[in-house]
C-alpha cells in the first residue's frame, strides 16, 4: 500500500508541474465515482466476481492526452480468512483520446496496478501488474459525463500461496465524472495552438505560430508571415518577402521589393530612398547617363537625356506648342510663327497679311469665297449661292417678286396679284374696306362695317349667271380667302330699283348664291360663306339716272368677325 500511495503522489505532483501551459490553457480537472465488477484470475480461490466502487482524479495535459488516479474498494469477503478480506485497488493511468467530441470521447489508458488483500493468510499479499484498458466518456453537460470502462490487470508473477506464475484480472466499471467549470471533455486543439478547436478563430495555424486569445496567428509586421515562423519580425511595410518572412531585393540596390519604384536598376548605381537612380533634371535619364544633364522642365530628350528639335525652330519637343513649323519660319518663345492678323496663316506665307478678324481664310492667308458670289465666307449667310446668281450684301440670293405686290415669290400666296392692288403680307388682296351709311333705305340703320364691293363681276341682264370676265376677279378674292382662312364672310346681292320688289329680291338672292359657289369651287370652305340678297335696298346711288343704277347693281364681301 505504501507503494501505491508513493505512485498516486508520483502521479499528483506530475499533474501540477506537467505543461503548465496546457493547464492553464485547457483547465480539464476531472473527479468521477463509480461502480465496479472485477473478475479475478480462476487461480484465487474463493474470489470469483467481485463487486465495489471507487474514486478517480485525472489532469488532462492536453486535448489529447491526461493522466488518472483512481482506487477501488471492493466489499468484504467472509469464510476465506480468519477475518474479513476487503480487497483495495490503486491505479495511476495514462490516458490517450483518439476520438474526442463535444458530446462524446472514446479512450484507450495504460498504466501500473496495485492490488493490496489485506494481512490474514493465506490472503496476506500485495500483488503489482500492468494494466490496459478503453472506455467511452458520455457528456451530459458540460460539467458531467457519464463513464463507462474495461480494462484488464496483467500481474507477470503473483505472490499468490494458490498459484505460481502470472494471472489477469478483468475490471469493468460505470460511473459519473464531473468536470470543472465551463469543462467538460479535454478540448480538441487539432492546430496545437493552445486554444481549444471550440473557441479557436483560426483552427488551421501553422505549427511554431503565434496566436491571440482567439487562436489567430500575429502578423506584427503585416507582411504575411507570422510571428513564430517570421525569421524577419520587423520587415518595413510594403516589402515584399519569401516564406521566413525576409524581404526580397532582386537588384540588390538595399530598397526592397515592393518598395523599390526603380526594381531593375544596374547594378552598383546609386539609389534614392524609392529605389530609382538620381535625375536632377527630371528628364527620365537618370544623371550617370544623362548628357545633357541640365534639360528644361518639360522638354522631350532621346536617350541620351539630350532634348529633341523636331522642326530645328530651336524650341525643344514638349515646349513647342507648334512642332510642325515650315523651315525657316521666324517663332515665338513657344515655338510658333508670328501671325500679324491671326489667320493661322504664317505671315512670312501670307499674302493677305490685314485680313480682317475671325475671317476663314485660304491657304494663302486670303478670304474665302466658296461659292464665288463676291461675299467671302466668313460674311456670306447662303455659303452654297449657285453660280451666277445675284445676290445682297449677305451673300443670299435677291428674291424675285413676280407681281411687283411687294411680297417675294417664295412667300407670295397670291403670286398674280393685279399690279396696283393692295396687299396683306401673304401678298393676296387686302379685301375689306369700311364704307359710309348708304343715303337711305334699310341699311342707313346699320352701323358700318368692313365690305368689299366686287368690281369687274357681272352676270347676264336679268339673270343670276356670272359672265366669263368675273372670273379674273373672283380669282383673286377666293385666293385672299384662302390665303386668310380665319375671315367668314356675307356675300349680299342688290339691284336696282327697276322692277318689282319680289322680282329684285329673288334676282339679287341669286346673284349671291352664284358668287358664292363659284368661290367654294375656288377652295374657299362653303361653311365661312353665307349668300343674302337683299334687292332694291341698300342703294349707294341715285336711281334716277343711268349711272346711278348701275351702281346700285352690285355684289358686297361683309366680314362677319
Amino acid at each position: 500500500m505504501r507503494q501505491l500511495a508513493a505512485v498516486l503522489l508520483t502521479v499528483a505532483l506530475a499533474c501540477s508541474v506537467i505543461s503548465p501551459v496546457a493547464a492553464q490553457n485547457q483547465r480539464r480537472y476531472e473527479v468521477g465515482l463509480f461502480g465496479s465488477y472485477t473478475k479475478y484470475d480462476n487461480a484465487f480461490t474463493g474470489l470469483g466476481n467481485e463487486p465495489g466502487g471507487g474514486a478517480r482524479f485525472a489532469y488532462a495535459l492536453n486535448s489529447k492526452v491526461s493522466l488518472e488516479v483512481e482506487a477501488v474498494f471492493q466489499q468484504p469477503v467472509t469464510g476465506l480468512t480468519s477475518g474479513e478480506l476487503s480487497p483495495i485497488i490503486g491505479a495511476a493511468s495514462v490516458i490517450a483520446y483518439p476520438f474526442n467530441k463535444d458530446r462524446m470521447s472514446l479512450y484507450v489508458l495504460g498504466g501500473y496496478s496495485r492490488l493490496d488483500f489485506g494481512n490474514a493468510a493465506p490472503y496476506d499479499f500485495t500483488d503489482g501488474g500492468f494494466h490496459a484498458g478503453a472506455g467511452a466518456k458520455f457528456f451530459i453537460s458540460s460539467r458531467m459525463a457519464l463513464r463507462l470502462e474495461g480494462r484488464g490487470i496483467y500481474t507477470s508473477q503473483t505472490k499468490s500461496t494458490f498459484a505460481t506464475g502470472a494471472v489477469t484480472h478483468i475490471v469493468g466499471s460505470a460511473g459519473l465524472s464531473f468536470f470543472q467549470s465551463g469543462g467538460g471533455a479535454p478540448s480538441a486543439d487539432e492546430d496545437h495552438d493552445g486554444v481549444s478547436d471550440k473557441k479557436d478563430a483560426c483552427p488551421g495555424t501553422p505549427a511554431g505560430a503565434k496566436v491571440d486569445s482567439k487562436g489567430c496567428p500575429v502578423d506584427d509586421d503585416k507582411d504575411g508571415v507570422v510571428n513564430g515562423i517570421d525569421a524577419c519580425p520587423n520587415t518595413p511595410a510594403g516589402a515584399t518577402v519569401d516564406a521566413r518572412g525576409c524581404p526580397h531585393d532582386s537588384d540588390g540596390d538595399k530598397v526592397f521589393d515592393g518598395i523599390d519604384q526603380c526594381p531593375d536598376t544596374p547594378p552598383g548605381v546609386a539609389v534614392d530612398a524609392k529605389g530609382c537612380p538620381p535625375d536632377s533634371d527630371s528628364d527620365g535619364v537618370n544623371d550617370g547617363l544623362d548628357k545633357c544633364p541640365n534639360t528644361p522642365v518639360g522638354a522631350t530628350v532621346d536617350a541620351t537625356g539630350c532634348p529633341i528639335d523636331s522642326d530645328h525652330d530651336n524650341v525643344w519637343d514638349g515646349l513647342d506648342k507648334c512642332p510642325d513649323t515650315p523651315a525657316g519660319a521666324v517663332v515665338d518663345a513657344t515655338g510658333c510663327p508670328a501671325d500679324s492678323d491671326g489667320d493661322r496663316v504664317p505671315d512670312g506665307v501670307d499674302r493677305c497679311p490685314d485680313t480682317p478678324p475671325n475671317t476663314p481664310v485660304d491657304s494663302y492667308g486670303c478670304p474665302a469665297d466658296t461659292d464665288h458670289d463676291g461675299v467671302g465666307d466668313g460674311f456670306d449667310k447662303c455659303p452654297n449661292t449657285p453660280p451666277g446668281t445675284r445676290v445682297d450684301e449677305n451673300g443670299c440670293p435677291i428674291a424675285k417678286d413676280t407681281d411687283g405686290d411687294g411680297v417675294i415669290d417664295p412667300d407670295d400666296r397670291c403670286p398674280n396679284t393685279p399690279k396696283g392692288s393692295r396687299v396683306d403680307e401673304h401678298g393676296c388682296l387686302v379685301l375689306f374696306e369700311t364704307v359710309a351709311p348708304a343715303v337711305g333705305g334699310a341699311a342707313a340703320a346699320t352701323p358700318p362695317r368692313p365690305t368689299l364691293i366686287l368690281t369687274g363681276v357681272n352676270f347676264e341682264t336679268g339673270r343670276s349667271v356670272l359672265t366669263a370676265s368675273s372670273y379674273a376677279a373672283l380669282d383673286q378674292v377666293a385666293g385672299s380667302l384662302v390665303a386668310n382662312p380665319e375671315i367668314r364672310i356675307e356675300i349680299a346681292g342688290y339691284t336696282d330699283s327697276v322692277g318689282t320688289p319680289r322680282f329684285n329680291l329673288g334676282l339679287s338672292m341669286g346673284r349671291a348664291a352664284a358668287v358664292r359657289a363659284y368661290l367654294a369651287r375656288k377652295g374657299v370652305s362653303p361653311y365661312r360663306m353665307r349668300a343674302q340678297g337683299y334687292g332694291a335696298s341698300g342703294y349707294i346711288a341715285p336711281n334716277n339716272t343711268p349711272q346711278g343704277r348701275a351702281q346700285n347693281r352690285r355684289v358686297e364681301l361683309h366680314k362677319l368677325n
